[in-house]
């Protein structure tokens, strides 16, 4: 059993939750003006494990066959025989289950919200069949990461700094153009759709610098918008750095360092946000 869930969390890369949750703590964090209450932060943990983990386990079921004609991803957990489909789908299930209750714990407009947020992250899954704007919508779903934290602790829209999630739209837009690289060749054979497989490596990597550097302008208006101090802005100093470092190490002839631009830089990126807001609000 303990194999199995080891393997069904590899599968769904559980480890890269660290992308989202901490932007939904920062909404949350700013939602309360400080630190919210035990009960909340936990159901919010919850919701945004679940969220994810139903969105990445739905990615892996619907794309099972993409994955097992793709060099890179025949070994995945369904196609290579590891994961059988009910038991993915059974995960899919369950943590959509877990998601929607810990909403409903929350109050009543995050469960209002709660089946959009969802249905978003499971969209994205099927988009690359029919649009290059995949990662736009990506970079949508994982938006709804601050508002629903904001929420969460207000039951309220009023004050939601929306800047924060267009800054998180076009961070994810970014950094998911870069990695969809990869997979240009084998995009444009399947008849999938990316910008990489579009437009071709090279303007793929363009549009991503143009999405980090509107992020690195929206996560600066963040601070201006919600008057946090310098706190906040040293650590939006380490992030425009992070970002400028991962386009630095990887360009389109030579994606070999993709794992440290990808995971790497952008877990630190979310991290730094989450800790100088924390920061910032607890010393003003």
């Amino acid at each position: 059993m303990f194999r199995k869930i080891s393997i069904l969390l590899e599968m769904i890369k559980f480890k890269h939750t660290v992308f989202a949750l901490p932007f939904a703590f920062m909404g949350a964090f700013l939602g309360q003006g400080g630190v919210p209450g035990v009960t909340i932060f936990c159901w919010v943990v919850l919701a945004m494990a679940g969220a994810r983990t139903c969105a990445m386990g739905f990615n892996r079921i619907v794309d099972w066959r993409f994955d097992k004609a793709n060099p890179r991803t025949e070994n995945r957990a369904i196609p290579a025989g590891d994961v059988k489909m009910w038991e993915a789908w059974t995960m899919v299930v369950l943590a959509a289950f877990v998601f929607f209750f810990a909403c409903y714990q929350l109050n009543r407009l995050t469960l209002l919200l709660s089946p959009i947020a969802l249905s978003l992250t499971l969209l994205y899954s099927l988009t690359k069949r029919f649009t290059w704007l995949c990662h736009v919508v990506l970079g949508v779903a994982l938006a709804f990461s601050p508002l629903g934290g904001f929420v969460a602790v207000k039951g309220s829209l009023a004050g939601f700094p929306w800047v924060l999630s267009l800054g998180v739209l076009f961070w994810v837009a970014g950094f998911d153009t870069v990695y969809a690289c990869l997979d240009a060749d084998f995009d444009r054979k399947a008849g999938l759709q990316s910008l990489p497989a579009r437009f071709g490596r090279q303007n793929a990597f363009r549009l991503a610098v143009f999405f980090h550097v509107l992020a690195f302008a929206l996560f600066l208006a963040t601070g201006v918008v919600c008057e946090l101090n310098l706190f906040y802005y040293a650590g939006l100093a380490l992030t425009g750095a992070a970002l400028f470092y991962q386009h630095l190490i990887v360009n389109p002839r030579d994606l070999s360092r993709i794992s440290m631009s990808f995971f790497t830089m952008n877990g630190i990126i979310s991290l730094t946000l989450f800790v100088v807001t924390w920061l910032s609000l607890a010393t003003s």
